[in-house]
């Protein structure tokens, strides 16, 4: 070092550090405690995204993670700063999204001071995250965010969150920024397990396979394809596994369940003697609800060991890859034809959904039927279509009745079912995906939760379609205490001009008011240049249906 150069400070080595893991952009919102490390960045590759709420940064950092399985970037100030990612954080960790948060923190001598602004970030994201650590010393600043990376990547992805004191990173950096070296990859599980596992299947009368969120990464959908190309099994999937299977084995495709059992393919899961979870997580779809009381063999195939619980406790654990699990497991397999059984249900099921596409053709008029907007998103829904789904009524329409074929073409939460995902999720998409066309969705609830962010898609000229289904409810929510309290509490809000909204920010909007317009709309508006708002007149009259039925005692 020349007389000449400064030392590198800990902010020199946070942004080395990110660039060497691959990083190309961060969102947050800057502030005091963290602006050492935002003007680093300005002499960097990294592109800074300045959002308007540090929720809505983690995320899109955690849309990023989930479409691209390396770690997206949240970075915000201390006090409030980091609790606002607190939602963000709980998100990623739920929905098996890698994401890694930075938050600055008062100096390292301040801590237990009464100062504005300071607050124990570390203590309050452990419970929502793989990782939460601050870097205590400049020596270190290198080692912890390494840590983070690597905490949020492998195993079940999640979230990790770094607290950096605005001291240790204005100060020497007494350390170097560390190469990243490539994950620890995960072989097959056991063979015992895997020979236990391929018995138990092959003598089962009718077996059924369970996706999981886990299943809808690519390589692990392309096992999944594999294995039933090849052997002859009934499949289910929860909301978050859209998209494991292609069209070619779509005919043993009973559907997605999730949330209330009463789906046709809960009936198909229920007949089942064995049921076989790939990637499957608790969270998405509760034991108590699908396997309530039943001793049927389970088996458990993931990267992490079941959690066990009353209704959750597998025969089998095949811990490990799950794609090389299942190419392991695959030629064991001897089931050249499924049960008749379940032969039966498919049958049905298809039967079933056919009919009921051709009765969504028909639903016209204004407001406009829910099964008409998923018939016709359907019609654009080509390979070249990423959607993303907020939480609300119309997510259960689009969860259990949009087909797709594609890992990770449609994202949805169903861990936590946060509001305000779906727009943020978007801008996401336009960065990882920026030749495919984007659509958003959600309802006129949970669009005011992220809605600010419609400026940042503009200033990033975000090429995407933001869908916004209005019926001035918390209508989901309005619906379940109907049928509990025989009325509503809490759910009603006024109106919003969805037009003049993006007008405001310098989007263009459009409001579909008949049915038959929601074609040409949406071809217009992935046709226009930059964000697109769209608002459409919904008919939840209907949506007591969602609820009907209720299989077992299962709660909502």
């Amino acid at each position: 070092m020349t007389s000449l150069e400064k030392p590198a400070t800990g902010a020199d080595i946070v942004v080395e550090t990110l660039e060497r893991q691959g990083v190309t952009h961060v969102f947050g919102v800057p502030g005091a405690k963290i602006d050492k490390v935002f003007d680093r960045l300005v002499d960097s590759s990294i592109q800074t995204v300045v959002c308007r709420h540090e929720q809505n940064a983690a995320f899109i950092a955690g849309g990023i993670g989930r479409m691209t399985g390396k770690a997206g970037i949240a970075i915000a100030t201390s006090g409030p700063g980091v609790s606002n990612l607190a939602t963000g954080l709980a998100t990623a960790h739920s929905e098996g999204d890698p994401l890694v948060a930075l938050g600055g923190s008062v100096a390292v001598a301040d801590r237990l001071r009464s100062l504005h602004q300071n607050l124990d970030a570390v203590e309050l994201l452990k419970p929502v995250t793989k990782f939460a650590a601050e870097v205590a010393s400049p020596s270190t600043t290198a080692e912890v965010l390494s840590t983070a990376f690597r905490a949020a990547e492998s195993g079940r992805p999640g979230a990790a969150f770094v607290s950096l004191p605005i001291d240790v990173m204005t100060a020497p950096a007494e350390c170097k920024s560390i190469s990243p070296r490539a994950t620890p990859e995960l072989g097959a599980g056991s063979k015992k397990t895997i020979l236990e596992a391929a018995r138990i299947i092959n003598h089962a009368r009718n077996p059924v396979v369970l996706l999981g969120l886990m299943a809808s990464k690519p390589a692990a959908a392309n096992a999944i394809r594999l294995l039933l190309d090849e052997v002859s099994l009934p499949v289910v999937g929860t909301f978050q596994a859209a998209g494991a299977l292609s069209e070619k084995e779509f005919a043993s495709f009973g559907g997605r369940i999730g949330q209330i059992a009463n789906q046709p393919a809960d009936e198909l899961l229920d007949d089942a003697d064995v049921v076989i979870t790939v990637g499957y997580d608790a969270i998405e779809y509760w034991p108590s609800i699908w396997n309530r009381g039943s001793d049927r063999p389970i088996i458990h195939i993931d990267v992490l060991a079941a959690k066990i619980d009353n209704d959750y406790n597998p025969s089998v654990e095949i811990i490990g890859s799950i794609e090389e699990s299942l190419s392991r497991l695959t030629p064991m397999l001897r089931r050249n034809a499924i049960s008749e059984r379940a032969g039966t249900f498919l049958k049905r099921i298809a039967a079933d959904r056919a009919r009921m596409i051709a009765e969504a053709g028909t639903y016209n008029g204004s407001p406009v039927h829910p099964l008409r907007i998923i018939a016709e998103l359907q019609k654009i829904l080509s390979p070249d279509v990423t959607v993303c789904s907020d939480m609300g009524s119309f997510s259960l329409y689009l969860s259990r009745y949009l087909t797709s074929f594609r890992a990770r073409q449609v994202l949805i939460s169903n861990g936590q079912q946060t509001l305000g995902v779906a727009l943020p999720w978007a801008i996401a998409a336009s960065i990882v995906r920026p030749n495919e066309k984007v659509l958003s969705i959600s309802g006129d609830g949970g669009f005011l939760y992220s809605a600010m962010e419609l400026e940042t898609a503009v200033r990033l000229k975000a090429n995407l379609v933001h869908m916004v289904w209005i019926d001035g409810s918390y209508n989901m929510v309005g619906v379940q205490e109907k049928l509990k309290y025989g009325r509503v509490s809490g759910t009603e809000f006024g109106p919003v001009d969805i037009v003049r909204y993006a007008q405001a920010f310098g989007a263009i909007g459009h409001h579909i008011s008949h049915a038959e317009d929601i074609g040409p709309t949406l071809q217009k508006a992935f046709e226009t240049p930059g964000p697109v708002l769209i608002s459409v007149n919904v008919d939840y009259a209907d949506n007591f249906k969602l609820f009907e039925a209720v299989h077992r005692d299962s709660t909502f």
